[in-house]
């Protein structure tokens, strides 16, 4: 895309999402996902990474996902319906990498992870959230090997990247970007974003509207 289609992408996803925004439903199981109506994007990630707080950020609103103080509560697929008329949806899923959830939870974590993902035509894509501070981890791995499993296509966001100096967040970057090279389903660009400063939001919610429009 040029600079000035860029520039547009940005500035209509920026209206979608200073638009109507609500919360669907939450499903514990696949039998509870709703209709597939449009489609979707995903959001995935380490329990503690910070993605309540970066689709609080995406969508303008202080409350829309919930942040807990105890990583691993959420055991569930969280949709949120975006734009009127509906454009396309947003989905929380529930975090993994939790050290102290019980064994039972994570086998049904999985269960519910690989079943949405390998069912659900109408997932556009997924984002992948990484704490820039630690890099990709090997319970980060195992995520996007699932989802090359699943043939979903999907894209690395870096969260927390004010956190860190520039210097150490662009050597981050250079990794993240290495370690997907070679996997089948993984988008080669990569967003660097911060719920607390700003920064990456209207790049992330232009990748968002592109991925269920263009694919």
């Amino acid at each position: 895309m040029t600079g000035e289609d860029d520039a547009a992408l940005i500035e209509e996803a920026r209206k979608l999402f200073a638009g109507p925004i609500a919360f669907l439903k939450s499903a514990p199981d696949l039998k509870f996902l709703p209709d597939m109506a449009v489609n979707e994007v995903a959001f995935a990630g380490r329990s503690n990474v910070g993605k309540s707080s970066l689709l609080n950020a995406l969508t303008n609103r202080n409350g829309l996902a919930r942040t807990s103080n105890t990583p691993g509560r959420t055991q569930e697929l969280n949709f949120f319906d975006v734009g009127d008329p509906l454009r396309l949806r947003l989905v929380d899923m529930p975090g993994y990498g939790y050290a102290k959830a019980p064994k039972d939870m994570v086998r049904k974590w999985r269960f519910l992870v690989n079943d949405y993902l390998r069912g659900r035509a109408c997932l556009k894509r997924t984002l992948v959230l990484i704490d820039s501070r630690h890099g990709i981890k090997d319970v980060d791995t195992d995520m996007l090997d699932m989802l090359d499993g699943a043939a979903v296509s999907y894209r690395i966001v870096l969260t927390k990247a004010d956190k860190i100096k520039a210097s150490e967040l662009a050597a981050v970057m250079q990794r993240a970007a290495d370690a997907i090279r070679k996997r089948p389903a993984a988008h080669p660009d990569i967003i660097a974003t911060s719920s607390e400063k700003g920064m990456g939001i209207p790049e992330l919610r232009a990748a968002v509207l592109d991925s269920v429009t263009h694919g």
